[in-house]
């Protein structure tokens, strides 16, 4: 491919083709793509003050730490000389789409892009890194959406039980509610409170949840919305084995253990660019201002490109700035997370320090007596995800606590996972039972709508308060991922182990009294 004169390297865009592809033939050169720029924060800007301490609001960030006028002008400028579109230029989410031909975007970028051919579909690619300006270095940190392939897989799991049986009739699944008391979650509804749920394909019927929640006898119906992102819609498909499973059952625990919240629904195409365009519409919607984000789809870390994880690593720090904790599920495939190199790996973006990394259990309850260990189906099953970053360095609140371990360790908390444990649900008409760490973290937003509606300002980011505190958590000391074993204290498979949601209450509640008095 030619490269004008006066472009550069990106740093870190270099892509490779999926594993088990090959070239089908050039792109259409007229099909109309639209194409996601990540800007730098504002230059003036004292990058160092954005720590785990800081709480800004949405208005605050965008004046203090969003893209200046200048570089977005630098960006529209150069779109304008490729004669491509400016679809969207949002400041404080550092973020500029375009939109153009494959053709234009193939000269702006310096890119050729290729259709491939995949076992499980086509999808548009390149080989190679991107090219930009020298005038536009260190003013645009990352391109996506050129390529379209699949970014992430969703992390839950079907328990092979016959659909037609009733909710709560299957010997030792749960329904959401009693998962929640058996970790003893505070006693409220998350009235007040936004839950944002990030989708990378698939959809909910509104008859389904209708049903659902009324089955449980909630005293409310949660308030469902669909957002759409970049084009992606509320899609079901039919199919529950489907992208549908993971929408209901994230909809369907979230909004069962906190009915007052409402439940915004973030829908995105499933491609790098799409996903990380729904976290940060998320992150920064002042419409409906989520304190919590759920997100149960990921990857291994090595299916990403260092703009990626750098890009929506900052997209995090961005929401723990914001009060918006992030919960995210660590993985189905254990220690090595699918990958078949016969090395352990961890999934993304689970394994970013700002994320809460939410591993699985297995949980059993006899009465009030619970016994809850690692959850592993065997070599044949699933398990849960949980090791050490390749990429991301031990942050701050991990030192010291997590062994010999010199990266980020993941997951953080622990909660309900094996499907034949897991929960009892509605998908697409069909009653079943579904796990995976897919339901943990719709399990932990609802714990932590529940915990901010006693607050006057959103927990947000509580990773460095759980490891001070390990009393608020249930250790869990048996079992393994198929690579580390369960031990006293931190360990890669559960991290520090059950919420006690009271007691978690208790904690971050004076800790959130203590920042407003200072």
């Amino acid at each position: 491919m030619f490269v004008p004169e006066n472009r550069v390297v990106l740093k870190g865009s270099d892509r490779s083709p999926v594993h088990q592809s090959k070239v089908a033939g050039r792109s259409d050169p007229a099909e109309i793509i639209e194409v996601t720029l990540r800007l730098r924060h504002h230059p003036k800007a004292d990058n160092k003050s954005l720590n785990v301490a800081t709480r800004l609001s949405r208005e605050e960030y965008e004046t203090r730490f969003g893209s200046s006028d200048e570089d977005i002008q630098a960006v529209e400028n150069f779109a304008h000389t490729h004669e491509l579109t400016v679809v969207l230029s949002e400041p404080g989410r550092h973020t500029v789409i375009l939109k153009g031909t494959v053709a234009q975007f193939s000269a702006a970028f310096g890119v050729e892009l290729r259709q491939y051919e995949h076992p499980e579909g086509q999808y548009r690619g390149r080989t190679g890194p991107v090219y930009i300006p020298s005038a536009l270095e260190g003013i645009v940190t990352g391109v996506f959406g050129l390529d379209n392939r699949p970014q992430a897989q969703p992390h839950f799991r079907h328990r092979p039980i016959a659909s037609e049986r009733a909710l709560g009739a299957v010997s030792g699944t749960f329904t959401p509610i009693q998962v929640a008391d058996a970790y003893s979650f505070p006693n409220a509804d998350g009235t007040g409170q936004c839950i944002a749920i990030v989708e990378l394909g698939g959809g909910y019927s509104t008859s389904d949840l209708t049903r659902y929640f009324q089955s449980l006898n909630l005293t409310k119906n949660p308030k469902v919305t669909a957002v759409s992102v970049g084009g992606a819609h509320n899609s079901p498909t039919g199919d529950p084995n489907g992208p549908d499973g993971e929408v209901m059952l994230d909809i369907e625990v979230a909004g069962s253990i906190a009915p007052g919240a409402a439940i915004a629904v973030y829908f995105a195409q499933n491609t790098d660019a799409g996903f990380l365009n729904a976290i940060t519409q998320a992150v920064h919607d002042k419409t409906r201002k989520p304190s919590v984000v759920s997100i149960s789809w990921g990857g291994p870390e090595s299916t990403w490109t260092q703009q990626a994880l750098d890009s929506y690593n900052q997209a995090l720090q961005t929401a723990s700035t914001l009060g918006v904790t992030v919960c995210i599920a660590s993985g189905d495939n254990g220690a090595t997370d699918g990958v078949t190199d016969g090395q352990n790996h961890v999934d993304f973006p689970a394994s970013s320090p700002y994320a809460l990394g939410c591993g699985g259990t297995r949980l059993v309850l006899s009465g009030t007596q619970i016994t809850e260990t690692v959850w592993n189906d065997g070599a044949n099953g699933g398990a849960t995800g949980g090791g050490f970053s390749a990429y991301f360095p031990i942050p701050d609140y991990q030192t010291g606590l997590i062994g010999n371990g010199t990266n980020r360790g993941v997951p953080d908390v622990a909660g309900d996972a094996d499907p034949n444990t897991g929960y009892d649900v509605i998908v697409d008409g069909q009653s079943t039972v579904i796990g995976g760490t897919s339901a943990v973290a719709p399990l932990m937003s609802a714990l932590i709508a529940r915990i901010n509606q006693s607050l006057t300002t959103p927990v947000g980011f509580i990773n460095p308060l759980l490891y001070e505190n390990p009393q608020d958590s249930r250790d869990i000391v048996s079992g393994n991922n198929n690579g580390f074993s369960a031990a006293t204290g931190w360990d890669p498979c559960t991290g520090m182990g059950a919420p006690i949601g009271t007691e978690l209450q208790s904690l971050l509640t004076t800790a959130v009294k203590k920042k407003i008095a200072a």
